[in-house]
Order: C-alpha cells, then sequence, then structure tokens
C-alpha cells in the first residue's frame, strides 16, 4: 500500500516498514483484534504515525517539538484520519507521565536514543508503556558506520575516537551522544525487560555510494532498494549499516 522505495530517504524507511508490516500481521493473528495501539516516540510530522492510521490503527505520537506536531496535525487533516492519532508534546524522559504503562501493543523509538541524557531509563520507560508480549521498535545510530565513514573521508582521528569512547561519538563538537553496535545494543535492550527478536541494517549500501550515481549503464533506484532489502539483516552486511534498526518483544510475567 505504501510504496517507500526510490530514494535513499525511501529505501531505508522500506526496511523498516517491511518488518513493522510483518510484525504487525502476525500480532493480528495472535490477538484476533484487527487494530493496535501504536505509540511512536519522537514521531515528528507523522512519517510512520500516518501511514498507520491509514491502516485503521491508533496511534499516540509523543514529540518535544511543537512545529513538528504542527506538521503532524496538518497531515493527519489531509490524509483524513482525524480522530486515529492523538498528539502529545514531550521527550521520552516525560513518557512515564503521558501514557500510561501497560498500554500499547508497539512502540516506535526511531532516531531518539542517540540523542538521550540516558538510553537506559529511556528503554526503561518504553518497556514500561509495552503491553506484556508487544514489541518496541528502535531504530539507532550505529558506531561502526560512523567510523567507517569518518575513515573514508580521511578524518582518522575522529574514527579512532569514535571506535574508543564508550558512547562511540568524537568529542564535544558531536550532534550525538551516543552510537550503539548490535552487541551493546541488545544488551541495554535485555536489561529493561525486552527480549530482542530481529535487527537490521537500514542504509547498508547507500550510506557509502558518491553523491550521484547515474548514467545509462547503472541499474536503477528500485535495484539498490532490492539489494538493501537483502542484506538487511545478513551479517557483516548489517552491521555496517548507517543505522541499525531492532525489533524487540517485552517479556510476559
Amino acid at each position: 500500500m505504501f510504496d517507500f522505495a526510490g530514494d535513499s530517504a525511501g529505501n531505508r524507511a522500506a526496511v523498516v516498514w517491511s518488518v513493522l508490516s510483518r510484525e504487525i500481521d502476525r500480532y493480528r493473528e495472535d490477538t484476533g483484534r484487527p487494530a493496535l495501539s501504536i505509540v511512536d516516540v519522537g514521531g515528528g510530522s507523522g512519517a510512520f504515525a500516518v501511514p498507520l492510521a491509514q491502516l485503521g490503527h491508533t496511534v499516540t505520537v509523543v514529540d518535544p517539538s511543537a512545529n513538528a506536531l504542527a506538521s503532524l496535525a496538518q497531515r493527519v487533516e489531509e490524509c483524513e484520519v482525524d480522530g486515529k492519532v492523538t498528539a502529545l508534546q514531550g521527550d521520552i524522559d516525560e513518557l512515564p507521565t503521558l501514557v500510561a504503562d501497560g498500554t500499547a501493543d508497539m512502540v516506535l523509538c526511531h532516531n531518539v536514543l542517540e540523542s538521550v541524557e540516558e538510553p537506559e531509563d529511556a528503554l526503561r520507560a518504553l518497556s514500561d508503556v509495552s503491553l506484556p508480549g508487544g514489541s518496541v521498535s528502535l531504530l539507532v545510530a550505529n558506531r561502526a558506520a560512523a567510523v567507517l565513514a569518518k575513515s573514508l573521508g580521511g578524518h582518522f582521528n575522529d574514527a579512532l575516537e569514535i571506535l574508543g569512547t564508550p558512547d562511540g561519538v568524537s568529542g564535544p563538537g558531536d550532534t550525538v551522544r551516543h552510537r550503539f553496535e548490535t552487541a551493546t545494543l541488545t544488551a541495554l535492550v535485555g536489561s529493561a525487560g525486552l527480549a530482542t527478536e530481529q535487527v537490521h541494517g537500514v542504509g547498508v549500501v547507500d550510506e557509502y555510494l558518491p553523491t550521484a550515481v547515474g548514467g545509462g549503464d547503472r541499474d536503477s533506484a528500485g535495484d539498490l532498494y532490492r539489494l538493501e532489502r537483502a542484506i538487511a539483516a545478513r551479517v557483516p552486511f548489517r552491521d555496517i549499516a548507517s543505522r541499525l534498526h531492532l525489533l524487540a518483544r517485552k517479556r510476559k510475567v
């Protein structure tokens, strides 16, 4: 129903969307419920929330940006999903006061954990709002990709710093607070009472492509999309992607 392929952003969204689509189908089959209650933390203007609402799910978007939530409201109106999307202004630290514990079938937290002060606390908050057996979708910055990107750009000292610091950052000027690797991310997820089920790389190839790739002898953007989908879960390709997508499940007591 939703075609995300065609450019880098589309290819990356498509990898995540394919995982979420399968999870939604599985959850419907297991519970017999046609619609899920979804919380999208840092969901901004609704890139995922609005398509999910169009499929009939109810989505609560929590985001600190008033401008992003204004864009979300406009998009909700244009796509005629009023009543399916609720917007709440706040950051992940405020999640416990905004969303009741144990109410979400699925929680999305994309491009947020790398900016928070304490990822461990944030993951516990995500776990708390999830129903037992519910799923949590995480999208985070990958340390390995940053090391490779800095190295390929000739910034070897930055690459060494990202490689060697506990949080995978390159000093005070770095705009990212945390970068993760598969092993460290799954360990954090486990400590929050969540069990990792799938890990995919998002942006495995297009992260390293020249700015312009074209010409009559080159394959199409659609071919790149198919390649990204084919290698997203395969090691070692997965582990050098620009971002890591992890799907976890809250353990049932």
